[in-house]
């Protein structure tokens, strides 16, 4: 099955922050994703504070972007190779008042 984006997706840029609860041992994460940045199309989707760690920021960021009709892509290897660019940053050992959106 050939996957595809729409056509008005260009860049996908993924902006996390991460806090880690020490009490209870788990991580979550909250993150904004960016369509097209820096085009006149820009479109911005804010993923809330939720439990995830390591990559699964990216993963949401994904599913996030399937569901709202942005991409048909089920991974980051089918976006690169219908030319999407993928850019993602995680700040770690974020406060978790920093996480609220």
């Amino acid at each position: 099955m050939e996957t595809q984006t729409t056509p008005q997706t260009k860049t996908i840029d993924v902006n996390a922050k991460e806090w880690f609860d020490k009490v209870n041992g788990n991580s979550y994460f909250s993150a904004e994703i960016v369509i097209n940045y820096g085009q006149p199309d820009a479109q911005t989707i804010v993923l809330p504070f939720q439990y995830g760690y390591g990559d699964a920021y990216i993963y949401a960021a994904l599913r996030e972007l399937k569901d709202a009709g942005y991409i048909t892509a089920d991974n980051t290897a089918d976006l690169r190779i219908n030319g999407v660019i993928l850019r993602t940053h995680k700040q770690k050992n974020c406060k978790k008042r920093e996480l609220a959106n």
